[in-house]
């Protein structure tokens, strides 16, 4: 290879790992593909770090023939043999994984990682003896590299509790391991315990203070905690320690997006477009914000890039869908069905193909497909999902004995008396986003997002409260005090969101669970439910594939349990706070627009404005996924829509009969 050759093939090497190791799997294996077609496709090391992406991306089988064809050409090169064993063990094949460590360990008898992974391998094959031995040697090499590789599995499949009391014992004993610092902080973050998270990501950037990936974890944990300005310092050391590298820019833009700075947001993107026109993550990022600010064309022209640079992100795709009123192309269909086929497709983007392909064939009047679409998508995400219905009945079962009518007779008049809240709740996609975008459009009312303040200030009186004593029964220990003081929280930490108008409007559908505690330090703020036809409610769910949360949604007998809990508490709500909270229903919204707003209207205290009328002509923001549907003038497609999939929906009617009998047949 000539001098030049190797400076250029060194060069994308060190830029695909540094992708790699930021968690930007697509880039690296972008990155490797080029070099090989471009520059040499004789290096092994390129080669390996290819595979090691599409391992990294679940697709082992095609990383398993790219090693083999490698090891031809170099049979004696480790790193080789080593990315084979862990593709082999992702195809769960260990026995032939075995081999591939063995030969690691031939070639290089001190490599640890071998070591941990026979040990692994041996300990589930119930030898132990043998597993003990590798283990033993794997920890005279690296102390906790072994424990701290079982912790981040244990943690990849969901075992939390096992994996933080393993990085704890590893902690105490190695307390500067900047890793094992890093991994307790995943794991804080994943339980929502923010302040532990921060306080050990800040340790390990005291110990480490070069260490980018542990500030840009700092900066994203500040950045859920809603401590903007610490966030984007923290971001700025990113950047300054990768110039050359899109991540610090793309996280930045994300927390300006947060802090409702579009234009700031929008300018971040761009900068790391600029180091990366082809990065997928900040071409999705710009898309997403272009699309809350309503511009929906470039929206679109950001997610096709992401499809331009790595034809299998269906994230992208699902994007596209989730506008609800983009038409895919024929072509784009026949792409995605195409994708859905490959078996080396994680699950996770082929659930996100499938939702997308569903909306293709919805739009198409294809129900038959669509359905299919659909299921098989809920199916694949439900695989991923930790949802357990106990939980929840249980948890509502505390929210009604906590809350109860002696209680609010023993705390009427007490807590914040500010009438500036407008709470819209529910269930999702019940049509509170219209809702919101109709008061929004009232000269009082700023509308702002869905807050996450309630539920954590839920946490918070939990934190004051003795142990043991936990919300929601910790709001029955609360002082006169306390209330009128965690109402005054409230008001201050939402005023991020707000400009000067009198009014204004807390979108969180969630915030439903939470009515009582809201009706006791906010006894004043307005409530309103935003109601739907059960089966259009649990079907249009069933249909959204949320980004995030919503864990009960992906499965039809699930949301059927889970709608009967939000009736049995929203029942409970209004026989303790009787004509305190307005529903509002869907339908009657839709049929009688004029009639249903000016009633909305005359509910929040408000004087009449024709604007409300045409809150299709507001320019707000928009963060939900009706964004685009709220831009334009009510229609009535969407009423009795799960009349399409009747035919499929006979196990969520059955659960729902409670419910649907009370419904007048017309």
């Amino acid at each position: 290879m000539v001098k030049d050759e190797h400076s250029a093939l060194k060069a994308s090497f060190e830029r695909a790992l540094e992708f790699l190791n930021a968690g930007d799997h697509v880039m690296a294996e972008k990155i490797c593909r080029k070099a090989i077609k471009e520059i040499s496709n004789s290096d092994p090391n390129i080669q390996v770090l290819l595979a090691v992406s599409l391992i990294r991306q679940g697709r082992s089988g095609s990383a398993v023939k790219r090693l083999k064809h490698t090891l031809r050409a170099f049979p004696d090169f480790p790193p080789a043999h080593e990315e084979l064993g862990n593709a082999l063990l992702a195809q769960n094949k260990p026995e032939n994984a075995i081999e591939a460590f063995k030969k690691v360990l031939q070639l290089k008898p001190d490599n640890a990682g071998a070591m941990i992974k026979l040990g692994k391998i041996y300990k589930q094959l119930g030898r132990n003896d043998e597993a003990n031995e590798f283990y033993k040697s794997a920890l005279s090499l690296e102390p906790t590299k072994e424990r701290l590789a079982t912790a981040a599995q244990a943690f990849a499949r969901g075992e939390i509790e096992k994996a933080e009391k393993i990085t704890r014992e590893t902690l105490r004993e190695y307390p500067d391991d900047v890793d094992g610092l890093r991994l307790l902080a995943s794991i804080a973050n994943k339980m929502e315990q923010r302040p532990d998270a921060i306080t050990l990501l800040e340790r390990a950037v005291q110990i480490k203070p070069r260490f980018a990936g542990a500030w840009a974890d700092l900066a994203e944990t500040y950045t859920e905690s809603e401590d903007y300005g610490k966030a984007l310092d923290a971001v700025q050391r990113v950047i300054k320690l990768q110039p050359k590298l899109p991540f610090g820019h793309m996280i930045r833009g994300s927390i300006l997006g947060k802090m409702d700075d579009h234009e700031g947001s929008i300018k971040s993107y761009k900068n790391a477009l600029e180091i990366e026109p082809q990065h997928i993550g900040s071409n999705m990022g710009l898309g997403n914000i272009l699309k809350t600010i309503g511009r929906y064309d470039d929206a679109v022209a950001s997610y096709k890039k992401c499809i331009e640079a790595q034809p299998m992100f269906s994230e992208a795709y699902w994007s596209l869908a989730n506008l609800k009123t983009y038409t895919f192309e024929e072509s784009e269909i026949e792409k995605m069905e195409e994708h859905i086929q490959n078996p080396d497709l994680p699950p996770t983007s082929k659930a996100f193909f499938h939702i997308a392909l569903a909306n293709a064939k919805e739009k198409q009047k294809k129900f038959g497909e669509a359905w299919y679409h659909f299921f098989t998508g809920n199916e694949l995400r439900r695989q991923t999902e930790i949802y357990d219905s106990v939980t929840t009945q249980v948890t509502h079962e505390a929210l009604m004995e906590t809350f109860t009518k002696d209680f609010v007779k023993t705390t009427k008049g007490k807590g914040c008396q500010s009438d500036a809240p407008i709470f819209i709740l529910g269930l999702p996609r019940s049509g509170s986003t219209l809702v919101e975008q109709i008061l929004a459009s009232h000269s009082k009312v700023e509308g702002t997002r869905e807050l996450p303040d309630i539920s954590l200030l839920g946490r918070k009186l939990t934190k004051i409260k003795p142990p043991g004593i936990k919300y929601p029964d910790a709001v029955k220990h609360m002082t006169d005090e306390e209330m009128t003081e965690f109402g005054e929280d409230y008001l201050k930490t939402s005023m991020r969101y707000r400009t000067d108008r009198p009014y204004f409007i807390d979108k969180m559908p969630n915030n439903f669970a939470h009515i009582g505690f809201i009706k006791t330090i906010l006894p004043n703020a307005k409530i309103i439910n935003a109601k739907r036809h059960p089966l259009d409610s649990c079907v249009s769910s069933f249909k959204q594939l949320f980004y995030k949360g919503q864990s009960w949604s992906y499965d039809l007998f699930e949301i059927g349990e889970y709608y009967l809990e939000y009736i049995r508490l929203m029942n409970h709500w209004h026989e303790i706070y009787p004509g305190d909270i307005y529903d509002i229903s869907y339908e009657s919204l839709i049929e009688n627009q004029e009639e249903e707003t000016k009633k909305l209207i005359d509910y929040c205290g408000l004087d009449w404005e024709e604007g409300c009328l045409k809150f299709y002509e507001n320019k707000r923001s928009v963060n939900t996924a009706s964004s685009e549907q709220v831009r334009q003038p009510i229609y009535k497609g969407a009423m009795f829509a799960w009349k399409n999939y009747e035919s499929e929906l006979g196990p969520l009617i059955e659960i729902l009969e409670p419910v649907l009998d009370e419904i007048p047949k017309a």
